[in-house]
């Protein structure tokens, strides 16, 4: 009886050692979870809203590079961004998906300030992947490393670091029609020199320059005046109205400022909110989950739409400091009312032209080129906010109230909502046409 007992054992003992270890398997969902958890992060350090732009854009691209390797639907971003070498292929059999959320994660924790709060992230992955399947994590993270070290080579490569060192934004005060900074911080011009950084598919920072706004004038009557006055006729309607405007809550539905300085007493203390950008990101998400994309194809979606935002902030900030208009709470405070605020606080950088909507323009487009135009979707992306959620019939319609929320807030004239946003679908019927990521 003991023999047999010995042997039942050493049999499992062998059986367990035979036992191969499980696969693998990389869901959409481990990527758009990855990518709530960078949000968070990017939340926390308050990053501006072109800076963000560009935490998106590089991490999407390593993933989406890893992913059309191994995926016959999906070609190479080679020879179609500036710059761009061929990441290296793998010298072991690799699991593409795993390797692609590795290199996405690094990339990422390397553009965010506080890395700590991504590693403690990253390394509950590490070690669920690793006790499932030692060897295939092991051969996927030091590929994915690679990956992620060959992009970081080419990002330090935009000029942003240079930027980082380059003056501050010039006001000149004695121009009234120029910017200048508004309260309750009086900040200084945020990224003044964005235009030099490197676009990834348009020509450059100007390609998409928009027609001028009105040109500057204080007489009743004129065009500039006009749209001044309507600025603060819109406001003081919804906002008597109260919260129950429609148009009050458009406005901060996609207010989007990732500081919103507030001062109560002697106390000034910041509240934080996600950015345009990563409100785009979101509704990207929701995209992929209603359609039920898979993990490359979702990898696509938010590689395309990154993409699309990220050099439409190029082209807005590249008008905004070229225009340097001044913002409505301004001349409001100045010609017809200094105790009026807009319902959304002023973001520190000049106003024309509007960037929500260049970039809800380009999004838009981008979504459109994978979903269709008559995608319905209800934007969830507030709701960690406070903020209910709001059903659109399209990406159309979710952009175009973006753009107008600017109006509703206060903090935008006309025109710059309205070129902006052709400023911005311009931008991404280019992006769309020039980039071949699909094998035909």
């Amino acid at each position: 009886m003991k023999y047999i007992k010995i042997l039942v054992v050493t049999i499992c003992v062998l059986l367990s050692a035979c036992k191969q270890a499980e696969p693998l398997v990389i869901e959409a969902d481990e990527l758009h979870h990855s990518i709530d958890h960078v949000i968070k992060v990017m939340i926390h350090d308050i990053f501006s809203p072109p800076v963000a732009s560009r935490i998106f854009a590089y991490p999407n691209i390593a993933a989406y590079e890893i992913v059309a390797l191994n995926n016959s639907k999906y070609t190479s971003l080679v020879g179609q961004l500036k710059g761009l070498t061929p990441i290296p292929a793998s010298e072991t059999p690799v699991n593409y998906q795993l390797a692609a959320l590795i290199s996405h994660i690094e990339l990422s924790k390397q553009l965010v300030f506080s890395e700590e709060k991504i590693e403690i992230y990253r390394d509950s992955l590490y070690i669920s992947w690793k006790k499932k399947n030692r060897n295939e994590f092991l051969n996927a993270e030091t590929y994915g490393l690679q990956v992620a070290d060959h992009i970081s080579q080419w990002m330090d490569g935009d000029n942003y670091k240079q930027t980082r060192t380059m003056s501050k934004f010039h006001v000149i005060s004695e121009d009234e029609g120029r910017w200048q900074p508004t309260p309750p911080s009086y900040m200084d011009g945020l990224e003044p020199h964005w235009n030099k950084i490197r676009p990834f598919v348009i020509d450059s920072a100007a390609q998409f320059k928009p027609t001028p706004p009105p040109a500057f004038s204080m007489e009743e009557g004129s065009d500039f005046y006009k749209e001044l006055q309507e600025v603060y006729d819109i406001s003081n309607r919804i906002t008597a109205e109260g919260d129950a405007s429609e148009e009050v809550q458009v406005a901060q539905f996609w207010d989007c400022n990732p500081y919103v300085s507030v001062t109560r007493g002697h106390l000034m203390f910041a509240t934080k909110k996600i950015t345009p950008g990563a409100h785009w990101i979101g509704i990207t998400k929701i995209a992929c989950k209603k359609s039920e994309s898979n993990f490359d194809d979702s990898v696509f979606t938010y590689a395309k739409t990154s993409l699309a935002i990220a050099d439409a902030f190029i082209s807005c900030w590249d008008e905004k400091y070229r225009s340097n208009l001044v913002r409505p709470e301004t001349l409001i405070n100045t010609y017809f009312n200094d105790n009026w605020k807009p319902i959304l606080q002023t973001p520190p950088f000049p106003e024309y032209s509007s960037g929500h909507s260049v970039v809800s323009g380009a999004a838009s487009i981008a979504l459109n080129s994978i979903f269709g135009n008559e995608f319905s979707f209800d934007d969830t992306s507030e709701l960690a906010y406070g903020l209910p959620m709001r059903h659109f019939e399209s990406f159309d319609a979710a952009a175009d109230e973006a753009a107008i929320s600017r109006m509703y807030g206060g903090i935008h004239y006309r025109s710059a909502v309205e070129i902006g946003i052709q400023q911005g679908r311009s931008l991404g019927d280019y992006v769309v046409a020039n980039l071949n990521m699909k094998s035909k």
